[in-house]
């Protein structure tokens, strides 16, 4: 996959113009830009990107033209692509659990930020890790709804393990921090209420005062026609409940958007290979390429449907099944999606807010899974 070098208006423009077959992402720089200001004017704190949402050198390129000086890696490779297109920017190592060649290659590197949510983990982070200039976040967990899926199964901290984490990074001498994720795709904006107010619980019990706290990612991109991301509301609730837990203690903020950041850059055309007895629907893309998360948080319902000239299909909206390219039964959109009655074979299902987790995820299971990458002005369609 490479990224075209014509500057296309809109996605439209591209696809009655180069009929492609195989799928193809357009990225707005426009829109990965904007997302990124909002965050820097909203948040009251430090700005960082998740790596692993969209690792493409164009996103991150982006991100850093408008500002971004922060981010949030979980390996070397990823470490590696932050020292090479933003050398000058902050890396946080938050992926909790690391072998000890990761943990001494970050140090290598020049990491000083680091996130833990076992003693057995933060042991090797004192082995190894010179405390001197150096962050370890104690990362802890809740059982908060409001997310599409919960983080809290496989990192986090209870708060009581917390407590006696945090203890033990002061004691070590590196500077103590606390961090949480309230979960991918959190469109409640309470959900940040309880975890902060925790968090000064857990660093109240430990007598430690703490520097920073990383209220994570979770931040929300425009999935849903019906849900609109409140992040202005969210940064609000955020710089109000901190100041109230923390009182004259009040730590400085951290966030880590992914999605939010990179989501609404990219819109995904698939191909419509077949309308098979008039039924279900078959694309040149599923579950095995970008749309792999779908199953996972479910369907995007911006989606347009355009036919081969460019014009957008208007019958009236008909449940469809639909199915990815491969051969496997798994391959298929969770549900069903709401499609014209007049969606024919040849037709280009558009669909919106494709950015996070498409990119990486993509594979070429059953010899699928080419992916055209395009550059547009506008997402407008």
């Amino acid at each position: 996959m490479g990224l075209s070098k014509t500057i296309w208006t809109n996605p439209t423009e591209f696809l009655r113009v180069e009929q492609p077959v195989n799928p193809v992402l357009f990225f707005a720089p426009t829109v990965v830009q904007a997302s990124a200001r909002r965050f820097i004017d909203g948040f009251p704190g430090l700005v960082t990107y998740a790596v692993k949402s969209n690792p493409t050198e164009e996103v991150i390129d982006n991100l850093a033209a408008a500002g971004v000086r922060g981010y949030d890696c979980a390996s070397g490779f990823e470490i590696d692509l932050i020292r090479r297109l933003a050398p000058d920017a902050a890396i946080h190592y938050n992926n909790p659990v690391r072998a000890r060649h990761e943990i001494l290659y970050a140090v290598e590197r020049g990491v000083k930020s680091y996130s833990v949510d076992s003693n057995s983990e933060l042991a090797k982070l004192i082995e190894l890790v010179p405390a001197e200039g150096t962050e370890i976040s104690v990362r802890f967990k809740l059982p908060v709804a409001g997310a599409a899926y919960n983080f809290g199964a496989k990192f986090g901290a209870t708060a009581e393990l917390a407590v006696e984490l945090l203890k033990t990074v002061a004691e070590a001498g590196f500077i103590p921090s606390l961090t949480f994720h309230p979960g991918t795709q959190c469109t409640d904006p309470h959900a940040w209420q309880s975890y902060i107010e925790k968090a000064a619980w857990i660093a109240e019990e430990a007598g430690v005062v703490i520097a920073r706290l990383n209220v994570g990612g979770g931040f929300p991109n425009h999935r849903l026609n019906g849900v609109v991301p409140q992040l202005e509301e969210t940064f609000r609730l955020i710089d109000r409940v901190t100041g109230e837990a923390f009182g004259d203690n009040r730590p400085l903020l951290v966030c880590e958007p992914g999605r939010a950041m990179c989501g609404d850059a990219f819109t995904l055309a698939a191909r419509v290979k077949s309308v098979r007895d008039g039924e279900h629907v078959f694309l040149n893309d599923g579950v095995y390429g970008s749309l792999a998360e779908l199953p996972l948080i479910g369907v995007i319902d911006r989606i347009e449907v355009l036919s081969p000239e460019g014009e957008k299909r208007s019958g009236e909206l008909t449940p469809r099944i639909i199915f990815g390219p491969t051969c496997d039964s798994v391959d298929r959109l969770p549900g069903e999606v709401m499609l014209p009655d007049d969606l024919a074979e040849g037709d280009y299902v558009v669909v919106q807010g494709m950015g996070a987790y498409s990119v990486v995820t993509n594979s070429r299971f059953n010899g699928f899974g080419e992916l055209g990458l395009a550059t547009v002005l506008s997402q407008r369609v």
